[in-house]
């Protein structure tokens, strides 16, 4: 009787550890080959879209609909997702053996909608450094405009369905040979004019006769603003891996962060290496082409938490590219068309083209949509901002 249960205990034993061993191989994607009569690796491939409900598929071949998990063997993909008034995304996708890669596509309509954000014209919108403002000015049109010309601000921030957030009205008068900046925080505007500098609150409505002159001032003032963006670049970069670090600090300009801060757009001033492991390989990171020799006047993105370093555009003249609310893509705006890339440098969706004051294409805080000048091809007529519908 003893060597029964003896022997009861270590088949049971036996059996844990294979039904364990097979559950351990399933989750790892292994999957038993009928042909070779083997147990074969596989990778993970998990898939989403926004929206969902799209097609899948793999080498030309439908799968199934987003959103999913697909096991497939090791080896190189071309997965497209597609959808029904949307335009389609694609991408190669690289999948090794036990290891969960994943593709999050986001869906742009192919043929978005637009609505007016303002109405009386937009000349010089300038962005305020967290995108979260555009300062322009309304111009004078006969004397039936006095009550609209002026400097406007209007907020690209998104408010709940069913409350609206109007441009509101800062100053007045006749500003069309005017310019403004804004400071590090977006409180103020600086604007100068032909008779001097005046430093504007942009929470409250200054009329022009109440502007006061502080053109000996700018100097000290735009070099403490100068001081402000500087420090809080350095306090951004210093999470950075040492050698990646320096390279920001000395060798870039034009520094930009997603709003996620997981990764950073960047222009060469000169060419220089970015060293390879500059933190522990991550597990599932990106599979697509990475570039770490930079040559100058090129822009890239660095993934901070995956130490990858991507083109994004080889001639960025004449084009104005900003990050998306998503912070995997960014905005290319460019003469006659709007794009929107994936971070990596892939995937470029073209999601306007036509007729709009370039560079001037601007994100909000939602990824459902950008905002552009335009005059829909009118002629003789001042544009507006619109808002594009994305989704």
């Amino acid at each position: 009787m003893t060597k029964i249960r003896i022997g009861v205990f270590l088949t049971t034993i036996v059996l844990v550890t294979i039904v364990a061993s097979l559950v351990g191989l399933y989750a790892r994607g292994y999957r038993f080959d009928s042909n070779t009569l083997k147990f074969v690796p596989n990778g993970i491939f998990v898939v989403k879209s926004d929206p969902d409900g799209a097609q899948i598929y793999v080498d030309g071949e439908l799968e199934t609909a987003t959103n999913a998990t697909l096991r497939l063997p090791p080896g190189t993909y071309d997965v497209s997702i597609q959808k029904d008034g949307f335009l389609t995304w694609s991408k190669r996708i690289v999948i090794d053996k036990e290891v969960v890669t994943e593709a999050e596509a986001q869906l742009f309509r192919a043929a978005p909608s637009l609505s007016a954000v303002t109405f009386a014209g937009v000349i010089n919108p300038v962005v305020s450094d967290d995108n979260t403002k555009i300062a322009y000015s309304v111009p004078l049109q006969g004397t039936n405009g006095l009550d609209k010309a002026g400097l406007w601000v209007v907020e690209t921030v998104n408010l709940p369905i069913g409350f609206a957030r109007d441009p509101k009205r800062i100053s007045d008068g006749n500003l069309a040979n005017a310019t403004w900046q804004w400071s590090p925080d977006g409180r103020e505007l600086l604007v100068t004019t032909a008779t001097g500098a005046f430093l504007l609150d942009t929470g409250e409505y200054t009329p022009q006769a109440s502007w006061i002159n502080i053109a000996s001032q700018v100097e000290t003032i735009l070099a403490e603003w100068e001081e402000e963006r500087e420090r809080k670049m350095l306090a951004q970069i210093r999470p950075l891996p040492e050698a990646m670090r320096e390279i920001l600090a000395n060798q870039v300009t034009n520094i930009r962060f997603s709003p996620d801060e997981n990764k950073v757009m960047y222009t060469a001033r000169v060419n220089v290496n970015i060293p390879n492991d500059l933190i522990k390989p991550v597990p599932g990171a990106s599979t697509q082409r990475q570039e770490r020799d930079i040559k100058e006047g090129r822009t890239y993105i660095y993934d901070i938490k995956e130490d990858r370093n991507f083109l994004i555009e080889e001639n960025p003249v004449d084009k104005r590219l900003s990050w998306f609310a998503t912070s995997s893509h960014v905005i290319v705006a460019k003469p006659g068309e709007i794009v929107i890339r994936d971070y990596d440098g892939t995937n470029s969706q073209v999601v306007y083209s036509g007729s709009y004051e370039a560079p001037h294409a601007f994100p909000t805080f939602s990824d459902e949509r950008l905002l552009f000048l335009t005059n829909l091809g009118a002629t003789g007529t001042n544009p507006n901002l619109y808002s594009l519908s994305l989704k």
